[in-house]
This record gives structure tokens, C-alpha cells and sequence, in this order.
């Protein structure tokens, strides 16, 4: 009764409601006295009910932390590689995931595009939760490039000198010919004569006319960069040699004049000469459509002795009077406009380019640009190598300050200030990378495909397997093919050839690579350049060739002491050449020599076994073959084969020979003899005896560069 009471007394502070009423909710009958109104309390003590917390009072229970899912990034049409890559798994997590469920799991490969039901299927049953990957729209970049201006107004127009290319074939006197124009000695100065990159040079006549003459190279690797002499041009002389005629360059180079829509003139060199036939020339000339005045056409013949220096006034006038019926012009005025002809690295200028202005007056100070490269102009040189305030349109100029070395052939473009230049260059590398990743996407969809078809080809046997079964199939031949026996590495690894490439000149070292590009033996010998550069040869290229354990091929650079030094202590392979030819035959030789000889075998004697016997030696006995020989001799020291019918029973070497029963090293035709051999062979009348040697020849590469 007590409790029940002290529980309605409880229950009315809480509730401040009638008792009776109360009552009605209790669990149990109240059995207690009339209840009579208590005196008002002066303070109402409280004790509220407490529930069990824990195993003791007052204990606070844990609560378990939520733990975060991870979260996956799906899209509609994902592969199953595409989905086990985005839940960090792999390809088996993906296809446990499905097990159990309406997916043909035999046909599930990594390529295989699973429905969207089944992509959030896998995500939950791995326990995790997805989330629709963001289609983010790349804003596009605005064009920060800079291009040439408009045609100028013909007000502003003055008359510029004639930029003219010699041309022609090797050692048909080019460069003899400038050496008597500018009476300098630049083929002294070559490697064996030939002129290895661009010069560009100003020639003044006695008349006081000028010429900015270009002298390409004509020898067969510098095809591109007479290409681009053609078409920083006017016009171009064309040398052909009087005792040799129309060659293989010389028809390049009308190709080139022709593609560049240039005017021709043709200087026929070497008619001091008594087997000089001028008239030849002209006549295999016209074949490829070089018609000169003596027959009908327009374009002037002037016979020459670049040596002597005959008519080389004559050739100078018909420049320039061809220049005036050109009626050549140039816009002295606003931002410069030019093509860089050569560059090159040298050691007190840094970067150094080579060019021919076009357009504006370039001048100290000038902040240029070309291809991915920018200039604050600090020093221009002339052909002489003196200081020159400014040069004007048709003018041959050296530009130093360049950050880093443009290419040759690039468009030379002036700009406002230092920030504009830092744009155009940016906005060009981006949008090469941009070019580069359109290239590789394409490329990627295009191996894509392939190796979808050669997986798909790969599997057609494997089909009717469950995948447990093919999938067991498929590492055995991996486990097999990756078990490729020590000797057969050690051979991949000999049969390549690393190459470190050095040059001069921007124009070298391009013509050395199209050359290489054209390498085609990968099946005898692989090579790969690895590096290529400008400049002397460093010890980054040393580093290089350690790591890649290839060879450095420098043309026309040098190597200080301290970095030859270190070449030879590290055993690393140096072939400095000024002939590019040289340094392709050497090239050659180095890849030959890396091929393993072939073997040839020639057969000395033949015998055929006439009977069969054993003989005791000690406890053993040893099958012996009596033997006739039939053709040229035996001879111990050399290799055996014993052939039947049509099969080699075996092959080794013998233990013995001997004539009646002396051991001899020799038995020659018509002789009869007994042998044995190193293996337990079962002889038969009838089998024939092969003696035979075998020698090892160099074998060549079969690469063919073209000269």
C-alpha cells in the first residue's frame, strides 16, 4: 500500500491533475484511505524515475560512430574495368559482385558494358554508395596567338634587296661560287668541302646594288632544309656542274623553286673544264619543264667558272635585273615580320637564330616570337659577326636574346611587350597539347579496337569454357610466356642500339633524325634515339647514355676533357664526326657489328656405313662403324652428322677414328675406316656419314639510307 502511494504521489507533481484520474492509468487497484487535501508545500521535492543505463548507475553507454561509405563515381554505358577502376578492384571483385544474379557471367569480359541496374548493384553489394559522376564543361580558351598583319599600303612600300637561294646538287660549286661573289673562303672552313647548314649573307656589287644571297645545302640529307631556303626566297640560282648535268638534287631543288613559285636562273658552272658540255645541260633541263632563252623559254643560262670567276659579273646583273622586272618592294614600317633560317647554341650568345627579315625594321629592344620561343632582343650581328643597330626588309641578321631555341624554319612575329609574348607562347603550347591530346585520343580508340578484336580472336578458343576454367587457361600461357629462358633476354637486350644525338645546328641535327626515321632493320637490330640536342656534348648526355647503355653521335660539336674523362671511365662510346655521311656509314658499321654472325657450313666429306660391331673398351663396349669413304675426306677434328634417309639421327663430334687399327686424324676417298662417336648411336648399313666445318661470317645491316 505504501508503494502504490507513494507512486500516485509521484505521478500528481508530475501531472498536476486530479488523483482519481490518475488512478484510471495505474497498472494495479489502489487500495488506500479517502484521500484528504494535504496543506500547501512550501517545496516540492521531485525525484523523477531512472533507467538502467549500462551494468551501474550513472555509467553513459558508447555510441558507435557512423561509419562513412565510400563513395563511387559511376555514368551510364561504364565497362566493367571502367567500374572495378573507379572502386579501386579489380575485374574478380566486379564479377564475385554479380554472382547470383540474371548476368551472363560467361560473357563478361573487362570491356564488357554493363545496364545501370547492375552497376548500382555491384556498388551496394560491395558496400558502398554511388553518386552520378559531374559533367563538367571546360570553358573554352579565348586565341591569344598573334598573326601577321594585313598588306601594307603601297604609300609606305620601298624597293629591298632580292633574297636569292643557290641551289643545285653536291659539289657542283655552290659554295665556290658565293666564296668569289662575297670573296670570303667559306669551303676551306667545311668538312671535306660540303656545306653542312645554311649561311645567309649580304653582297654588295661594284654597281651598288645589293643581294642577300642564301647557300643551301645539296647534299641529300638536307633535303627539308633547301626546302625551306626555297621559300624564304625570291629568286634561285640554280648551279649545275657543265661535266655532269642534271643530277638527283638538282631536280629536288626545281621542285622545291617550283613549289615556291620562285623565278630560276641557272648558272652553268665549271665550263672551264674540257669536258664541259653546257648545251647537255640545257637539254636535260628541258625535261623537267626549265626552259631557257636559247629555247624560247624565260629563263636566263649563264655560263659560269665559279673557280676562275668567269661571267660572275654577268650571273650578278641577271639577278638584278630580274629583281627590277620583279619590281621587288618592302614595308620598312610597324611590327617586324620575319623566317628564322638556322639556330643554333652557342656558348658566350646562348641561343642564336639565323633569320631574313621580311617586314618592319627589327631593331635592339624588339620583343619577338617565334613558335613555342620568345626574344627580347639584345645583340644583332651581321654575316661578319659585327654589331648592327638595325636591319630592314631582305636583310640576312643573327638575333641573340632568344629564352629558348626556336626551330629552324619558324615565322618570326614582333609583339607589343614581354606579357604579350608570355601569352602567345602559352596560348601556342596549349594549344599544341591540345592538338597532341585530339592525336592521342584518336590513336587510343584506334589501338582500342585492335586489341579489342585480337582479344576477342584470342578467346574464340576458350569460349566454351566457364570462366573459373579460362581464366585458369589464360595464366598458364601467361606463366609460360613470361618463363622466357635468361639466354633468349640477354639476346633482346644485345640486339639494340640506344642513340644520344648531338649537333651544331637546329638543321643538323633534324636532317641526322629524318635520316633515321628512314631506318627500317628493327627486325635485325633495334634502334632508338633516345635524346637528341643541340650543343657541345654534356654530362647529362652522359648520364643518359648510361642509363639507355647507349652511344653518343656528335656532328660538327665538341667534348671538353672533363667530360671525355668521365665517357671513357663509365665505358661509354663517343663517335664525333663533320661528314654526315661519315657518321651515318659509322652508324652502320655499329649496328652490323651488333647483328650475331651467320653461319655457314661447308661439307668436307662424305662416308656411308658399310657394317655395324661392338668393340671392348675396358668393361664397356662401344658400337663401332665401319664405314667407306665416298667423297673428300674425314677429318677427326671437325663435326659429324649421321643422316638416314632423309633424317639426322645425330650430330656431334667423334672418339675415335681409325684405319685397320691405327688411329689416324685423316681418311680420304676410296679408304675404309672405323669410327665412334660421343653418344650411344645404333649404326645401320646404309647410313650415311656427313663430315662437316662451320664458319662464321659478318652479317650487314640491311638498312639502306639512300647514299
Amino acid at each position: 500500500m505504501n508503494r502504490a502511494t507513494s507512486l500516485i504521489r509521484r505521478v500528481r507533481l508530475i501531472t498536476h491533475t486530479d488523483p482519481t484520474l490518475v488512478a484510471n492509468y495505474l497498472p494495479f487497484p489502489i487500495f488506500a484511505p479517502a484521500w484528504t487535501p494535504a496543506p500547501p508545500l512550501t517545496c516540492h521535492h521531485a525525484r523523477f524515475l531512472a533507467t538502467k543505463q549500462g551494468k551501474g548507475h550513472g555509467k553513459v553507454q558508447k555510441v558507435k560512430p557512423k561509419q562513412d561509405k565510400q563513395e563511387v563515381e559511376i555514368k551510364q554505358k561504364m565497362t566493367v574495368s571502367a567500374l572495378a577502376q573507379a572502386m579501386n578492384k579489380d575485374f574478380d571483385h566486379v564479377f564475385e559482385a554479380l554472382l547470383n544474379t540474371s548476368v551472363d557471367l560467361d560473357s563478361l569480359e573487362p570491356h564488357s558494358v554493363l545496364e545501370e541496374q547492375w552497376i548500382k548493384e555491384v556498388v551496394k553489394r560491395s558496400g558502398m554508395k554511388y553518386k552520378w559522376a559531374k559533367l563538367v564543361e571546360s570553358k573554352e580558351r579565348e586565341n591569344k596567338d598573334t598573326q601577321r598583319r594585313a598588306p601594307p599600303d603601297p604609300a609606305v612600300l620601298v624597293s629591298r634587296p632580292p633574297v636569292v637561294t643557290i641551289m643545285g646538287h653536291v659539289d657542283h660549286g655552290k659554295t665556290t661560287l658565293l666564296d668569289s661573289l662575297r670573296k670570303s673562303q667559306v669551303a676551306a672552313g667545311e668538312a671535306g668541302g660540303i656545306t653542312q647548314h645554311i649561311g645567309a649573307f649580304l653582297v654588295q656589287l661594284p654597281s651598288g646594288e645589293k643581294i642577300t644571297f642564301l647557300d643551301t645545302p645539296g647534299h641529300a640529307a638536307f633535303s627539308a632544309m633547301r626546302a625551306r631556303g626555297a621559300l624564304a626566297t625570291d629568286i634561285v640560282i640554280l648551279v649545275v656542274a657543265a661535266d655532269d648535268g642534271v643530277m638527283k638534287q638538282t631536280i629536288e631543288s626545281i621542285l622545291h623553286a617550283k613549289k615556291a613559285q620562285v623565278p630560276i636562273i641557272v648558272a652553268v658552272n665549271k665550263c672551264d673544264k674540257h669536258q664541259a658540255d653546257p648545251a647537255r645541260v640545257k637539254q636535260e633541263l628541258l625535261s623537267h619543264d626549265v626552259v631557257c632563252e636559247e629555247y624560247g623559254g624565260e629563263v636566263q643560262a649563264i655560263h659560269v667558272s665559279a673557280l676562275k670567276g668567269d661571267n660572275l659579273l654577268e650571273l650578278a646583273e641577271a639577278t638584278v635585273t630580274l629583281a627590277e622586272v620583279m619590281e621587288l618592294k618592302g614595308d620598312p614600317t610597324g611590327l617586324v615580320e620575319g623566317t628564322i633560317i638556322e639556330s643554333r647554341s652557342d656558348k658566350g650568345k646562348g641561343p642564336v637564330t639565323t633569320a631574313i627579315v621580311q617586314r618592319g625594321t627589327l631593331k635592339k629592344g624588339c620583343t619577338l616570337v617565334a613558335g613555342k620561343t620568345w626574344a627580347k632582343v639584345r645583340f644583332l650581328f651581321d654575316e661578319n659577326n659585327c654589331t648592327v643597330k638595325e636591319a630592314g626588309p631582305s636583310t640576312a641578321v643573327e638575333i641573340v636574346g632568344w629564352k629558348e631555341l626556336p626551330s629552324a624554319g619558324e615565322e618570326i612575329l614582333e609583339v607589343e611587350s614581354e606579357k604579350r609574348a608570355r601569352e602567345v607562347v602559352d596560348w601556342r603550347c596549349y594549344q599544341e597539347e591540345q592538338d597532341k591530346l585530339k592525336e592521342d585520343m584518336q590513336a587510343i580508340e584506334v589501338k582500342q579496337r585492335e586489341h579489342h578484336e585480337s582479344y576477342k580472336k584470342e578467346r574464340e578458343p576458350l569460349a566454351h569454357l566457364s570462366w573459373r576454367q579460362r581464366k585458369s587457361a589464360l595464366y598458364k600461357a601467361n606463366k609460360k610466356l613470361m618463363a622466357m629462358r635468361p639466354s633468349e633476354k640477354l639476346e633482346s637486350q644485345e640486339l639494340s642500339l640506344p642513340l644520344i644525338v648531338k649537333g651544331d645546328v637546329d638543321g643538323s641535327v633534324e636532317a641526322i633524325l629524318n635520316i633515321l626515321e628512314s631506318y627500317d632493320a628493327h627486325n635485325q637490330c633495334q634502334m632508338e634515339v633516345v635524346h637528341f640536342g643541340i650543343g657541345d656534348v654534356s654530362e647529362n648526355d652522359l648520364n643518359l647514355a648510361e642509363t639507355f647503355s647507349g652511344t653518343i653521335y656528335g656532328f660538327n660539336v665538341g667534348v671538353n676533357k672533363s667530360v671525355q674523362q668521365m665517357a671513357t671511365k663509365k665505358g661509354i662510346i663517343l663517335k664525333m664526326h663533320k661528314v654526315i655521311y661519315k657518321l651515318i656509314d659509322d652508324l652502320k658499321d655499329e649496328l652490323s657489328s651488333k647483328l650475331p654472325p651467320s653461319v655457314k657450313e661447308n661439307v668436307i666429306g662424305e662416308a656411308s656405313v658399310l657394317a655395324m660391331f661392338d668393340v671392348t673398351v675396358g668393361k664397356k663396349k662401344v658400337p663401332v662403324a665401319g664405314c667407306r669413304v665416298q667423297k673428300g675426306q674425314l677429318d677427326r677434328k671437325m663435326k659429324f652428322r649421321l643422316v638416314r634417309g632423309r633424317d639426322v639421327i645425330w650430330e656431334g663430334s667423334l672418339t675415335a677414328l681409325k684405319h685397320h687399327k691405327d688411329d689416324v686424324q685423316m681418311v680420304k676417298t676410296g679408304m675404309e675406316c672405323g669410327l665412334s662417336v660421343d653418344q650411344d648411336i645404333e649404326f645401320r648399313p646404309g647410313d650415311e656419314i656427313v663430315c662437316y666445318e662451320e664458319t662464321e661470317t659478318r652479317q650487314t645491316i640491311s638498312w639502306d639510307p639512300g647514299f
